[in-house]
């Protein structure tokens, strides 16, 4: 029997366009409809996931920032688990020693000090997830991210780091290099406190061990009276691995990792097959012959 469904965003529950399908929206509606929770876990901030979702006409609980902020259907933070300034203080020397690129989410925005690398991270992480699409349109879709306000330029991320009121959420780290992301991921590695993952080839994405979403999702849980046993989780990459543990029902979709496949009992469709209705649907269809 499923009682809640999580679903990740980008390579699961977005197709190729950075939509959500017919199929799933349907899918998602039907589960609500009757009595299934529906969660949406993703990498993105609160206002780069509420969009999409708003526009396809769903309201759910979203998991931002790889678990670092949880909104509930209102927009209302319901919990937070960010990195404190003398640790994100830390990492950005560490990063910087690698001369690596780095973006900062906090509660307040995503921020980056150089345009044009902004761009190429968002690139990466769409083809990523739909390695067919055209350049031309993914890299459209990275620049509107900068038009559309959800991420902000600043000269230095150190008066972030100074800012009281703002807490620091996720580095997003990118580099085409490998061998610098080997570095990057070496110096990260012995920063004691931290979550590390990813959602691309060419990235790292550091949490505070408290914001994974494996965490924020038992959490949420555990708020609604709900058993983990009981959920289903989805998705493509690494930083879907925490709550695919958490749960009794982990799905991965066609296009995940290897990694991600072997741990997951059930493979669905890829995202761009409608891989979540597909798994929403055959779930639903075990829980009325339970």
């Amino acid at each position: 029997m499923i009682t809640c469904i999580a679903t990740d965003m980008d390579g699961t529950l977005l197709n190729e366009n950075q939509e959500i399908s017919e199929a799933n929206k349907q899918a998602i509606l039907d589960a609500q409809r009757q009595g299934i929770e529906v969660i949406v876990a993703t990498g993105r901030s609160y206002e780069e996931a509420r969009f999409v979702i708003k526009d396809a006409g769903i309201s759910c609980d979203i998991i931002c920032a790889n678990g670092a902020e949880v909104r509930d259907k209102k927009g209302e933070v319901v919990y937070q688990a960010g990195i404190e300034s003398a640790l994100a203080k830390e990492i950005a020397t560490a990063l910087n020693e690698t001369g690596i690129y780095f973006e900062i989410y906090t509660d307040q925005g995503t921020y980056t000090e150089n345009y044009e690398m902004g761009i190429e991270l968002i690139v990466d992480i769409f083809k990523t997830a739909n390695p067919d699409v055209s350049e031309e349109q993914v890299r459209q879709t990275a620049k509107e991210r900068f038009e559309k306000g959800h991420i902000k330029l600043v000269d230095d991320y150190g008066v972030l780091f100074d800012d009281s009121s703002q807490l620091v959420y996720k580095f997003l780290v990118f580099s085409f290099d490998e061998k610098q992301l080997t570095e990057a991921n070496e110096k990260l590695n012995d920063i004691i406190g931290i979550a590390i993952s990813s959602s691309g080839k060419e990235n790292i994405e550091v949490n505070s061990l408290e914001a994974q979403k494996g965490v924020a999702l038992e959490k949420l849980l555990n708020d609604k009276g709900l058993s983990a046993e009981h959920a289903m989780a989805m998705g493509d990459n690494l930083n879907d691995l925490s709550m695919m543990k958490a749960v009794g029902r982990p799905v991965a979709m066609g296009n995940a990792l290897d990694q991600i496949k072997e741990f997951c009992p059930f493979i669905t469709a890829t995202n761009r097959e409608d891989g979540v209705a597909k798994a929403i649907q055959e779930a639903l269809q075990q829980t009325a012959n339970s």
